[in-house]
């Protein structure tokens, strides 16, 4: 994508007794690496509003009180992209999670908070962050 446009997306860290909820992305960008649920937020719909629906349409699973955790600026001068996206902090959910949408993610995968994979997208990364700012 080199349009030089801006994207906008949302993500959720459903965080419940220690253990964040992530999905392995089969798609670029970075394809391979565990992320947050969420994606594109549509036109008129609230931040809030798009991540619920994006965790619904992933996980099928409904959340419970979210609050403002980071925002994310993901910038790739090489592809050409660059994403802003706010991220929620969830801590309860309503329902198993279960992949809804295979032909873009593995998991879904509840993993310790102390033993996270290697492989993270950049708005995983900079969740877990704000996560560990949080708990200071």
């Amino acid at each position: 994508m080199t349009d030089r446009t801006v994207r906008v997306g949302c993500g959720a860290a459903i965080v419940v007794d220690d253990h964040i909820l992530l999905l392995r992305r089969l798609t670029e960008p970075e394809a391979g690496c565990w992320g947050l649920p969420g994606g594109k937020i549509d036109l008129f719909e609230t931040a809030e509003a798009a991540m619920r629906r994006e965790v619904m349409e992933e996980l099928g699973i409904t959340l419970g009180d979210a609050a403002l955790l980071c925002f994310v600026d993901q910038i790739d001068f090489v592809e050409g992209t660059h994403w802003v996206a706010p991220v929620y902090h969830v801590r309860d959910v309503i329902g198993t999670p279960t992949n809804r949408e295979p032909h873009k993610h593995d998991g879904p995968a509840w993993f310790p908070l102390d033993a996270l994979p290697d492989a993270l997208t950049t708005p995983t990364r900079t969740a877990i962050a704000a996560l560990r700012r949080e708990w200071r």
